[in-house]
């Protein structure tokens, strides 16, 4: 584990410690961080620390063709009245995405990290899927897209099943402009419920090779669905 050089390279990756952390330091300058995701790097880390670079090992992964929709996820989504959009209103779901869980005292979405997640939106790779209810955003989801890999960021939900149907429409979104999968960072019950993955680090090393030099237009971000389109 050591501090990133200059000029956005990293160390090797299995020079990670057992945890994942892979680096310290450095800053969130736009470019530093798009390089680290083509590299499979990503920058996660709580107020008053430094910045802490991860790779961690395993790594979980949802390709969009295979999302699992379990009965009663279809269900909730034919009867809920979702509509999921794209790019709405991305201001709006990563300032969700700070508020504190429940049982939780915050977030690791510092006012640093959001605005450089908003500066790379401005830029046109970073993306959200917003959940809409009654026209009120009741869930949603952010992260990054580099050729045909979607980096999944955070996720927030106000109502039952709100982040997942942001979650399928993201897949069903990405599956139709031929995306290779959604990186997922770490494995959850609620992730893996729904058909992620666990990948080793050098497995995903060689997907991520193969699918982040390649151009995606900004119309492949155009998406409104009802809930029930998904189910």
């Amino acid at each position: 584990m050591t501090r990133p050089p200059e000029k956005y390279s990293f160390p090797p990756l299995e020079t990670a410690s057992a945890e994942g952390l892979l680096a310290i330091g450095g800053d969130l300058d736009p470019e530093r961080i798009l390089s680290a995701y083509r590299q499979g790097i990503f920058p996660w880390y709580s107020a008053g620390q430094p910045i802490l670079w991860w790779s961690p090992n395993p790594r979980a992964i949802l390709y969009p063709q295979q999302v699992r929709i379990s009965r009663s996820l279809r269900r909730s989504l034919r009867q809920r009245g979702f509509v999921i959009t794209a790019d709405r209103y991305f201001a709006g779901v990563i300032r969700q995405c700070t508020q504190p869980r429940n049982g939780q005292s915050g977030t690791w979405i510092t006012p640093d990290m959001e605005q450089a997640y908003t500066t790379l939106h401005q830029m046109g790779y970073a993306h959200s899927i917003e959940t809409w209810q009654d026209s009120k955003l009741v869930g949603g989801l952010y992260g990054i897209a580099i050729g045909k890999a979607f980096f999944g960021e955070s996720m927030f939900s106000q109502t039952t099943d709100a982040s997942k149907a942001a979650l399928i429409g993201l897949a069903s979104l990405l599956a139709t402009q031929g995306y290779h999968f959604i990186d997922c960072q770490v494995a959850s019950p609620h992730l893996e419920s729904l058909g992620a993955e666990s990948l080793s680090r050098q497995r995903f090393a060689q997907q991520l090779a193969q699918a982040v030099n390649v151009h995606i237009s900004a119309e492949a971000w155009q998406l409104e669905k009802q809930g029930g389109q998904l189910a």
